[in-house]
């Protein structure tokens, strides 16, 4: 698996990459030599305090892909919250991955362990409600008046069913279908 390391809003340090590089090292076990892991360290400024973050995502095929990020004052302390996120990740998911990806050799399932906790996702409720026409900043109202973390609804200008969300930092996101 090849690595690329980027920074936003600071410089990289050799030893930052270095770090990063050798944690994702013990992956390549899991991947074949030509998947591409783009790793994203950043720094931000959240209510006083100075938020490292560090985002990794690995692109498989079928458009699918694995992404993990984690955010703490310190640096190397984000990496290697991220680097066991993403072990966690591939070992819970390995069976799901396995049953879509049988036949493709992105992935080396033979490499990763088997969870203790094979989790079974389970569907125990279905909710149907009308969709109305209404322009993204009325659904972010609806969101909050009703308490939820996304909304779904038909935006009146496309006519296409788009969701609102609430995001980490405080703002909203628009998802808009895309063909």
């Amino acid at each position: 698996m090849k690595v690329n390391v980027t920074g936003r809003n600071l410089s990289l340090s050799e030893a930052i990459k270095n770090h990063v590089e050798s944690k994702l090292e013990k992956f390549d076990k899991f991947f074949r030599s030509d998947i591409e892991a783009q790793v994203t360290l950043s720094h931000s400024k959240r209510k006083n305090k100075n938020v490292q973050v560090i985002e990794i995502y690995i692109p498989l095929k079928n458009d699918a892909a694995i992404r993990v990020q984690e955010e703490s004052e310190d640096m190397y302390a984000s990496v290697d919250m991220a680097i066991d996120k993403l072990n966690k990740q591939i070992v819970k998911h390995k069976t799901k991955l396995e049953k879509r990806y049988r036949g493709h050799d992105t992935i080396r399932f033979e490499q990763i362990p088997t969870s203790k906790e094979e989790q079974v996702l389970e569907i125990v409720k279905t909710k149907k409600f009308p969709v109305k026409p209404m322009d993204p900043e009325e659904a972010v109202l609806q969101m909050e008046l009703l308490g939820h973390a996304f909304f779904v609804f038909r935006n009146g200008d496309t006519e296409e069913i788009n969701v609102v969300y609430a995001r980490k930092d405080g703002k909203y996101g628009l998802i808009e279908p895309g063909f």
